[in-house]
């Protein structure tokens, strides 16, 4: 399966993560981090990553249950995509719904960085555009879905637009897409280690056998 065009083949390795700030910050500085606790700056209070964890899924799964068209409109894009963050977020992070403005890689050995933050907005565009013509995976069987679904989904998740948040966000949004598609996402059956290693292999490697799989078992076909 080929890769998106716009990666260039190119993946940063060694971007700190407060490049491309003001230039008053000490290069390596996060400005999402509380440099008194060392976590994540946030609304509840939280000044360890258990606590920030534990608010962090309770306030979010709490904001699910109600989010709607009206707070996240479905306009398969970048937008639709900041509104479902914002709302899920809302409670924990003032910059929830905000593109990053650093460079971001997940915290394992060898990872490689997400997409550059400058040019987030560029390559939304270009993958929403693909989507879009793919008819937003309308009108397939579920080999064909399943193998588009991968290839889009590893688009998106490459863009990895926020700081944190990336994973619940995203499925909101693949969750919306398969049910106008006459499908919906059970993602019961898949722990984070099975999910990271698929993502990875595919974003990393170009190999997206572990991600078709998962996906062959998260898609149910509407009944």
């Amino acid at each position: 399966m080929p890769s998106t065009t716009w990666r260039g083949g190119s993946t940063p390795t060694s971007s700190s993560p407060g490049r491309g700030l003001a230039t008053d910050l000490p290069d390596g500085v996060d400005p999402y981090v509380d440099p008194a606790t060392g976590i994540l700056r946030n609304l509840v209070g939280a000044t360890d990553r258990r606590s920030l964890d534990e608010a962090e899924g309770a306030l979010a799964f709490a904001r699910l249950v109600q989010l709607s068209d009206h707070e996240a409109p479905s306009t398969r894009d970048l937008a639709e995509l900041c509104g479902i963050h914002r709302h899920l977020f809302q409670d924990v992070y003032d910059w929830a719904g905000t593109p990053r403005i650093v460079d971001i890689r997940k915290n394992t050995p060898g990872a490689e960085h997400f997409l550059p933050w400058s040019m987030i907005e560029r390559a939304s565009a270009f993958a929403f555009d693909e989507l879009r013509a793919d008819d937003h995976l309308r009108g397939m069987d579920r080999t064909r879905f399943v193998e588009r679904l991968a290839h889009h989904f590893d688009a998106i998740n490459y863009i990895h637009p926020f700081r944190e948040g990336n994973g619940r966000a995203q499925r909101v949004l693949w969750g919306r897409i398969a049910e106008d598609a006459g499908r919906r996402l059970d993602w019961r059956s898949i722990d984070s280690t099975t999910n990271v290693a698929a993502c990875r292999a595919a974003s990393e490697r170009q190999d997206f056998e572990p991600l078709l799989a998962l996906f062959d078992d998260v898609v149910v076909d509407a009944t």
